[in-house]
């Protein structure tokens, strides 16, 4: 997400200007693990800086909000090497504390329990940007979910989908989400909730065994790889 990266790297800005008089020592690798992911995200940064090169032809020259734009990527790039160089303890790890509610400004959560919308509370997102879907989007799943369901009670099951969908298409309108984000447990009521989400919305999945537990870390790669 564009959007996203482009918020990591303004804030990575001030960060820099802040800290450019720190010094810390390196010290010798451990064995670690490499994250492909991160090495990925290094090279599609320095390519975008790279574009520069080329654009700036032939004096290289840049004015100032260029450079601005030139130099974002490369403090992401520069982040992403220190969280590789922190893996290996080659650097020591700076926990920074994220601004989620900030990160998700343009989200809407789509959840199937009042459980996970209290842990998406927790780490800073704001609670009007969170629909709990209690029941299906659309009532026929629920034989699907319970065969044995009586018709008289897919009545009553029928007025609450109603209600999902038109606090879902309200907060679309008053909110206007970039995009919609559903958290759901990996059972049959987090798949078809899922599956309905992205027919009816355009939704992206994210589906977990353990949501309850969701990380702020957890977020950030959600809407990074998203």
């Amino acid at each position: 997400m564009e959007d996203f990266r482009y918020k990591q790297a303004q804030d990575l800005l001030k960060k820099s200007a802040n800290n450019s008089s720190e010094s810390f020592k390196l010290k010798n690798p451990q064995a670690g693990h490499i994250d492909v992911k991160k090495f990925e995200n290094i090279f599609k940064d320095i390519i975008s800086a790279e574009d520069f090169i080329y654009s700036s032809l032939p004096a290289h020259d840049l004015s100032k909000e260029d450079a601005s734009k030139f130099i974002e990527p490369l403090l992401l790039a520069r982040n992403t090497i220190d969280s590789i160089l922190a893996d290996f303890k080659v650097i020591e790890k700076k926990e920074e504390k994220i601004d989620i509610s900030k990160l998700t400004d343009n989200i809407l959560f789509i959840t199937s329990k009042n459980n996970f919308k209290k842990s998406l509370k927790k780490l800073g997102v704001d609670v009007q940007r969170i629909v709990v879907a209690s029941v299906p989007l659309n009532v026929e799943d629920m034989k699907e979910i319970n065969p044995k369901i009586p018709e008289p009670a897919l009545k009553g099951i029928k007025t609450k989908v109603q209600h999902i969908h038109n606090d879902i298409n309200r907060k679309k309108q008053s909110l206007n989400p970039e995009k919609i984000i559903v958290l759901a447990e990996d059972d049959i009521n987090g798949q078809i909730l899922a599956k309905r989400a992205k027919e009816h919305y355009n939704a992206i999945a994210y589906i977990n065994t353990n949501l309850k537990d969701i990380k702020d870390i957890d977020i950030i790669e959600i809407l990074e790889n998203n």
